[in-house]
């Protein structure tokens, strides 16, 4: 009879089988929360720094460009991650509220 250690084989009661897969069917409403915050925010420093640009606020354009690409870096994500939301929410194939990492 062959001498068989159980300690490091793999069975259907290891633990680690179970985490893997983990389906949640209620939305993540703290990241989709931080998600249009984000949209919002974002939306609001590009529009915010197209009028400081264009009124020359602190003297010259560059103000309002920098405003506007910190506002394009708070809304890129924030439409990314809403637009996942939202394509989730209404069923499309593809989309589900598990791709949205956790906060």
């Amino acid at each position: 009879m062959a001498y068989v250690d159980h300690a490091f084989s793999i069975s259907d009661e290891d633990i680690m089988m179970d985490g893997a897969y983990v389906v949640h069917h209620r939305p993540p409403i703290k990241e989709i929360a931080l998600a249009l915050g984000l949209l919002i925010l974002g939306g609001l420093g590009i529009f915010v720094g197209i009028l400081m640009a264009a009124n020359r606020v602190g003297g010259d354009r560059s103000h309002g460009v920098l405003f506007a690409i910190l506002g394009s870096m708070l809304f890129i994500p924030g439409f990314y991650y809403t637009r996942i939301a939202y394509y989730a929410y209404k069923g499309y194939t593809g989309f589900s509220f598990a791709n949205i990492p956790s906060v």
